[in-house]
C-alpha cells in the first residue's frame, strides 16, 4: 500500500500565503491543513492527529502549549525568525520542540538601508510639508545629511546585520559592529568594537540582534546618554531591544535626532490588525507616531514576495524533518 502522506496543521494562514502552501505541500508531498484560526485553549482541538504545527507570530502562553500538547503535538514552528511569542520554558518542560525559520536576509538588509537614508534626509517631515503643499526650503524641517560623513553602527552581525554591512560599503560611510560573538570575515572589512563605544562614536546605530535576555533594552537611559547629540536609531529587529520610556525621553530631549522604527515593544494588539477609525491600545505607539523626526512602520521590513515563500517553504521543511526523525537545521528548542 502506498504511504500515507505525512500530516501537518498550518495555523492563522494568511491569503497571501495560499499560494505557497498549495505549492510546497505538493512539491513536498506533505498534507498540510490550513486554517485561518489563531491556536488558542479553544482551537487546539484543530490540532488532533497532527504532531507537527505552523504557526506565526501568534502568542503561545503556557495554557495554549498545554491544550496543544493535550491534542498531541510535539513540534511547534514558527513561520518567523523570532520566537519571543512562544513561551520556550514550558515547551521544554512539557517536551514540545520548537523551530523558527529562515528567510533571504536581503528583505530586512534592504529595509534598513532605506530607513537610514529616509531618516538622515528628513523623509518625514518633506512627505508632510508636501501634502500640504509647504515647499519651501527655508523652514529648516526638511535639510538633512549625507551618509558619507556619518559613522554607522551596526549591532548584531547575524545574517541581516552582514548584508546591510554589505550594503552600506558602497556609500563610502565609516562602519563600526558590535557582536557578543565577532565574524571572522568581517573583521578583515570593518572595526568591530565594544557596545559603549559604539554609543560614543557613532551618528547612526542600527540594531538588528535577537531579544534574548542579555539583550532587552540595549538601548536604555544609561546608553542613550552616552550616545552623540542628535543620534539616529534604526530598529528593525525586535522592539524590546529599546527601552520606549527612556527612548521617548530622549526624542523630547533631542538627544535621539531621528529614528524609524519597524517595530515596537508590546506591539502585538496592534500590528497586523485594521484599527481603522479606532483608538489605539498602545499609548506609546500613538505617542510615537506624533513624533516629526520618528518613522514608524508596522513590522513590515521582511514582508516581501520571496520572504513569504521562504518563510512558509522552510516551517513545512522543519516539520518534515522533525516527522521523519531527521536533522533540523531550524529547531531551537
Amino acid at each position: 500500500m502506498p504511504e500515507k502522506p505525512l500530516k501537518i496543521l498550518a495555523y492563522t494562514r494568511r491569503k497571501d500565503e495560499a499560494v505557497f502552501f498549495e505549492k510546497f505541500s505538493r512539491q513536498y508531498g506533505v498534507d498540510v491543513t490550513e486554517r485561518e484560526e489563531i491556536p488558542t485553549e479553544q482551537t487546539a482541538a484543530l490540532a488532533e492527529g497532527c504532531p507537527a504545527l505552523s504557526i506565526i507570530t501568534t502568542p503561545m502562553n503556557a495554557r495554549v502549549l498545554t491544550a496543544l500538547y493535550d491534542r498531541g503535538v510535539r513540534f511547534i514552528s514558527t513561520r518567523s525568525i523570532g520566537y519571543d511569542h512562544i513561551d520556550v520554558k514550558t515547551a521544554k518542560e512539557l517536551g514540545i520542540r520548537i523551530g523558527n525559520v529562515s528567510y533571504a536576509p536581503d528583505a530586512v538588509s534592504n529595509y534598513a538601508v532605506m530607513f537610514i537614508l529616509m531618516a538622515i534626509r528628513n523623509i518625514k517631515n518633506i512627505a508632510r510639508l508636501a501634502l500640504a503643499q509647504d515647499y519651501s526650503i527655508q523652514s529648516g524641517f526638511v535639510q538633512g545629511r549625507i551618509l558619507q560623513n556619518l559613522t554607522v553602527g551596526i549591532a548584531g552581525t547575524g545574517r541581516i546585520g552582514r548584508r546591510v554591512i554589505d550594503h552600506l560599503s558602497g556609500f563610502g560611510c565609516e562602519i563600526l559592529a558590535y557582536d557578543k560573538y565577532e565574524d571572522e570575515y568581517l573583521r578583515r572589512r570593518v572595526n568591530y568594537v565594544s557596545w559603549d563605544e559604539m554609543c560614543a562614536r557613532c551618528d547612526v546605530i542600527s540594531l538588528h540582534m535577537p531579544a534574548a535576555r542579555d539583550n532587552i533594552h540595549i538601548v536604555n537611559a544609561a546608553s542613550l546618554a552616552r550616545m552623540k547629540d542628535g543620534v539616529v536609531i534604526i530598529n528593525t529587529a525586535r522592539g524590546a531591544l529599546i527601552d520606549t520610556a527612556a527612548f521617548m525621553d530622549a526624542v523630547e530631549s533631542g538627544k535621539v535626532g531621528a529614528a524609524a522604527l519597524d517595530v515596537v515593544e508590546e506591539e502585538g494588539c496592534l500590528y497586523y490588525n485594521n484599527l481603522r477609525g479606532r483608538v489605539l491600545p498602545n499609548r506609546d505607539i500613538a505617542i510615537l507616531k506624533s513624533y516629526p523626526n520618528v518613522i514608524l512602520t508596522p513590522h513590515t521590513a521582511f514582508y516581501t514576495d520571496q520572504s513569504i515563500s521562504d518563510m512558509v517553504e522552510n516551517s513545512i521543511k522543519s516539520c518534515l524533518a522533525f516527522l521523519r526523525g531527521e536533522e533540523n537545521p531550524w529547531e531551537i528548542v
